[in-house]
């Protein structure tokens, strides 16, 4: 008899913690508010939870893959280690001086951020490898001695080390480590030519200090985790979601929690991606909206876009450039601080502003009733009649209503001479209008018309404004999944097992060494390689390579895609022709006379796709039943409309619901603007067109 398999996926977000419980392809999810001071306490409770409502229990679960927010809110709220970095004499000020660029060119009172460590936790040795790798100063080991000991006087628990062109030549990271772990071996190591072996030193640097940084908070935490679970019985493998969007072990995760940085969103677009295999779309906008942030990414082809360098902790608004760099492999996204627990005020303009600071779930938006007193989105939503005070949550959470309208009068109303509706819409209008000029902007920046796209939405509150996001977007479709109120923590359980290797090796076309690329390209293939039969050691694994590519003196690279054919074999003409190739789809032309350099190559392991069924969609069958009928604002019309109460769990397949619309179910609600229509699909997507 085949045993049955039961996986777990759990995300932590800033206002709530998902879980998804899958026993032999059935589905049972809950949302719980996320326990700041012991996050394993929200997964506990959230785990009895689902396997009460499966008929199963929690020594049943075979496998359990978790996401997660904390280091990012680590890295946001300066919550890790004393920690100290190491770095070549001369070079101590790189992750404050920054690349010296403003990302607000006309601000005269530009204030950069300060970087994680201050100058005196910053420490130098006297050595230096060239770009080419070659040692131009010797270290010496007195000097790494005479360094680590005021460290630990000082008492240090992380150390980064990251000095110059470490990763073409490792030696002196190398034995930086071994004197650390001699005279200092309770302390937590990161080499930067481990955690991010490539080019430019202020994103490498940058990178090995938060991994550092971040080390201990996360090391602890995944051990609680696994004591705590291993408590309540439940003795299976615990796998990591990493920022690539691939699945990597607890070991891994401990060892460069860096990589978890974006594991939550990451989840979500490899969910996303799961749909629009589902229904055979190329072009698909993801659109994912918790408690506390938006994220958006662009889908093509089933697979989101992927980049090797983002930013987190951006200072002004999201503005790019305002943030740390983190140098590691990571799917491609825009994240705005606007979510169901996105604060509003008045600013000095007497202009609405919304976020990025956020609720969370403690004390949340004024409507918990758990001593909020600023109005946040999901107060807004409430009293322009998105939500049923009575059933948010399935019921587990009463809001107020009156506790709403005082917060937003008090803090909008009162300052700008509007009643607490109108106060309700300005928030909406102003959180929504965000979220589509970043839309637009992610989408112009690659040379797309969103026009084109079918958006798919999840998360807690993305389906609530998805409709309006369409409707300023121009996007016809808007797909929202069963389970899009715990998307993320399901699309862990879609994820692939997967780990990206990557490395700086500079090169010319000019000076293209076929031999050289081939034995670099096989070593980082068996690096990844290696982390992934770790996680899954008879699986098959499957290979996919790339090459970062500019013309001689530009900034910054393209990424080109290579076959394993291509790899095995390297040719410059090869190379030139894809360059060319993805430059012009770009840009619109090549460059002539200029040559081509390549300065990254990565390697990335990967176990097979799972494999979807397609979706035949269903034609029209009737109107859905209508329990109920309340008042709702429709943002397009000023006003409020009579709009129909439809429950999800209720709607057949083949079932319609024309809008003014409300379609609920326990983890999110479906607002469909008076322009759109909703059919479901016989998967469960509530699949949401312009009328006519």
């Amino acid at each position: 008899m085949q045993k049955s398999s039961v996986r777990l996926g759990v995300d932590i977000g800033g206002t709530f913690t998902d879980v998804v419980l899958e026993v032999d392809g059935a589905s049972f999810s809950t949302k719980v508010l996320t326990t700041y001071a012991a996050p394993e306490n929200a997964i506990i409770d959230g785990m009895h939870q689902v396997c009460a409502k499966a008929g199963v229990t929690p020594q049943a679960i075979t496998q359990i893959i978790h996401g997660t927010t904390l280091a990012t809110n680590a890295l946001i709220e300066r919550r890790g280690a004393k920690t100290a970095l190491i770095t070549t004499e001369g070079f101590r000020d790189v992750i404050e001086m920054r690349t010296e660029s403003r990302f607000e060119q006309y601000d005269l009172n530009l204030t950069l951020p300060e970087p994680l460590l201050p100058r005196q936790m910053r420490y130098t040795v006297a050595e230096r490898v060239d770009a080419r790798g070659d040692v131009l100063i010797p270290l010496e080991r007195s000097d790494v001695e005479d360094v680590v000991a005021q460290i630990k006087t000082a008492g240090f628990e992380s150390v980064a080390v990251g000095l110059m062109h470490s990763y073409l030549n490792p030696a002196h990271e190398q034995m930086v480590r071994e004197v650390l772990a001699e005279m200092m071996p309770e302390a937590m190591v990161s080499l930067s030519c481990e955690v991010s072996p490539q080019m430019r030193e202020y994103e490498r640097f940058n990178t090995v200090v938060a991994n550092a940084y971040i080390k201990p908070l996360m090391k602890s935490y995944l051990g609680r985790l696994e004591g705590r679970l291993q408590d309540e019985g439940v003795a299976c493998n615990i796998f990591l979601m990493h920022s690539g969007g691939g699945i990597i072990s607890i070991e891994s995760a401990a060892e460069f929690p860096v990589r978890l940085v974006e594991s939550g969103p990451a989840g979500g677009a490899v969910f996303a991606a799961h749909i629009a295999a589902r229904y055979g779309l190329d072009k698909v906008l993801s659109f994912d909206m918790g408690g506390t942030t938006a994220k958006i990414c662009l889908i093509k082809n089933q697979t989101p876009k992927t980049s090797r360098v983002f930013e987190v902790a951006r200072t002004y608004r999201f503005k790019k450039g305002s943030g740390m760099p983190i140098s590691i492999p990571v799917i491609d996204m825009v994240e705005i601080g606007a979510g169901g627990g996105s604060l509003a005020h008045v600013d000095a303009m007497r202009q609405i502003r919304v976020g990025p600071e956020s609720a969370g779930s403690e004390p949340g938006p004024a409507c918990y009733g758990r001593g909020g007193a600023k109005p946040a989105v999901t107060d807004a939503d409430l009293v322009l009649g998105k939500l049923d005070p009575d059933n948010f949550a399935g019921g587990s959470i009463k809001l107020d209503t009156a506790g709403s309208e005082s917060a937003l009068t008090s803090v909008l109303g009162d300052v700008l001479d509007m009643d607490a509706a109108t106060s309700a819409f300005g928030l909406a209008e102003v959180v929504d209008e965000n979220m589509a000029n970043a839309a637009r902007v992610h989408a112009v920046e690659n040379g797309e018309d969103l026009s084109e796209y079918t958006m798919i939405a999840f998360g807690g509150a993305a389906p609530l404004h998805a409709g309006r996001l369409c409707e300023k977007l121009d996007v016809d479709r808007l797909l929202v999944p069963p389970g899009a109120g715990v998307g993320s923590a399901i699309g862990f359980l879609r994820a692939p097992f997967s780990f990206e290797a990557n490395r700086s090796v500079y090169m010319r076309l000019s000076d293209f060494d076929a031999g050289k690329i081939k034995a670099l390209l096989g070593e980082l293939q068996g690096e990844a390689t290696g982390f992934v039969r770790n996680c899954a050691p008879d699986a098959t694994i499957l290979s996919e390579f790339k090459a970062y590519m500019r013309y001689a003196g530009q900034g910054w690279e393209i990424p080109i895609v290579l076959t394993a054919e291509q790899a095995a074999n390297p040719d410059a003409e090869t190379f030139e022709r894809l360059f060319a190739e993805d430059y012009a789809k770009l840009f619109g032309r090549t460059v002539e006379g200029l040559d081509i350099e390549i300065t990254v190559w990565s390697a990335n392991a990967t176990t097979p796709p799972e494999q979807v069924a397609k979706v035949t969609t269903a034609s029209a069958k009737g109107a859905a039943a209508v329990t109920t009928r309340r008042p709702m604002f429709d943002p397009a019309l000023a006003g409020f409309q009579d709009s129909a109460v439809i429950l999800r769990d209720e709607m057949a397949e083949g079932t319609e619901a024309q809008g003014p619309a409300i379609i609920t179910e326990d983890e999110t609600t479906i607002i469909l603007p008076t322009s759109r229509k909703a059919i479901r699909q016989p998967d469960g997507c509530i699949d949401v067109t312009v009328k006519g």
